[in-house]
């Protein structure tokens, strides 16, 4: 037994030994100083371009809708029956004032003209005819070798003649007019759309449309806005800027070259409570086409102290609101709604949701995220920078 409870005496460590396995194990928690993989405080912040929102004056605007027009239409018509023989122009093409467009066959029409001249060949016989004899009853009449009734029925008979040959003449003169019309020509200039007929077909008159030429240059934008707005609007219309109004693509941005107001209706539409409008915009490539819907840009004057931001700055959430990332006094982000106004050449009117004051990523939003740390940086504006250099 004693030999058996000799196998249970305990070892115990010595003092030293407990104490350098404390340190090891300490030191084993703490991370190196030289640790590469320990982060950095500051690492974790990403580096935008922001720019800080400010009051300012901005243009006052509002964008309505409105369709194109064109400033003259013709239909081109044929005024004669006939076969139609030959198409002289290029269809979409640009047509001056009395440039061909078609010939109708002339056969019937030069015949026409040719009996005509006939006839007025004839009544000028019988005029000279009857010129001669009211002559010669006047000589006899003097000499009382004529009666006054002979004298009338020759003086008569002369008037007869020379209103046949009026007659004659106005008869040949709607030939020439018809044998004219054989040949259809552009009553105005513009451009014209596709041919309504071909060669071959039978324009019966008045009643058969050949093709339409319209003028697009200038181009009318006919639209409609508030009565309030309107008065506004004649209120500044002594200045010539005031009545400038713009198109504004389907991008947002403005089209090149400032429109004009032409006028705006006598009345206010009953149902409605809106002015009818018309502006003319300059159209030398013909790149608006009527009938397309635009919207314009008319000016209602200046908004004092207006937050405008850049439009990089704008985001669109997936219901399409507008929504901006703001940098707060701790340099952490915060993805804020916003209620945005026009879009002017400066960038967005901010209409609520910032302040002047407030400091919005205008560059680096792919690594970044609601609460996350920054390090901002002033956003410059990369067509400003390439201006400025020599």
């Amino acid at each position: 037994m004693r030999q058996s409870e000799s196998w249970r005496i305990p070892l115990r460590p010595s003092l030293p030994a407990v104490a350098s396995c404390l340190v090891l194990a300490l030191a084993g928690c703490k991370p190196a100083a030289n640790d590469a993989s320990a982060p950095a405080a500051d690492s974790a912040a990403v580096e935008v371009s922001t720019f800080v929102a400010a009051a300012v004056e901005a243009p006052r605007t509002v964008d309505l809708p409105g369709r194109l027009s064109s400033t003259r239409v013709a239909e081109v018509r044929a005024q004669v029956a006939g076969i139609i023989q030959e198409r002289a122009f290029k269809e979409g093409a640009s047509v001056a004032e009395g440039d061909i467009l078609f010939r109708i066959d002339p056969a019937i029409y030069q015949a026409e003209v040719d009996a005509k001249a006939a006839a007025v060949a004839r009544a000028e016989a019988n005029r000279i005819q009857a010129l001669r004899q009211a002559e010669r009853t006047d000589a006899l009449l003097e000499k009382r070798a004529a009666s006054t009734a002979q004298h009338d029925i020759a003086t008569a008979t002369l008037q007869q003649a020379e209103a046949d040959v009026a007659s004659a003449k106005a008869q040949l003169a709607r030939a020439k007019i018809d044998l004219d019309h054989a040949t259809v020509r552009a009553p105005i200039a513009g451009r014209i759309g596709r041919a309504l007929v071909t060669e071959g077909s039978l324009a019966q008159g008045d009643a058969t449309r050949l093709a339409v030429i319209q003028q697009i240059d200038p181009i009318y934008a006919d639209f409609s806005a508030d009565a309030s707005e309107v008065g506004l609007l004649m209120d500044r219309a002594a200045d010539a800027a005031a009545t400038e109004v713009q198109q504004v693509n389907a991008d947002g941005a403005l089209r090149p070259g400032a429109g004009k107001l032409l006028f705006s209706d006598v009345s206010v539409d009953a149902g409605t409570g809106q002015v009818s409008l018309r502006a003319a915009f300059a159209n030398p490539k013909g790149a608006l086409l009527p009938g397309a819907y635009v919207r314009i840009r008319v000016p209602l004057g200046v908004t004092a102290g207006a937050v405008i931001v850049p439009s990089q700055a704008i985001q669109r959430s997936s219901a399409g609101e507008a929504q901006a990332y703001v940098v707060g006094d701790d340099k952490t982000l915060a993805l804020r709604p916003l209620r945005t106004g026009a879009l002017t050449e400066a960038g967005w009117i901010v209409e609520d949701g910032l302040k002047p004051g407030d400091m919005v990523v205008v560059e680096g939003f792919q690594k970044i995220q609601p609460g996350m740390p920054v390090t901002p940086k002033p956003w410059r504006d990369a067509g400003a920078a390439a201006a400025a250099k020599p």
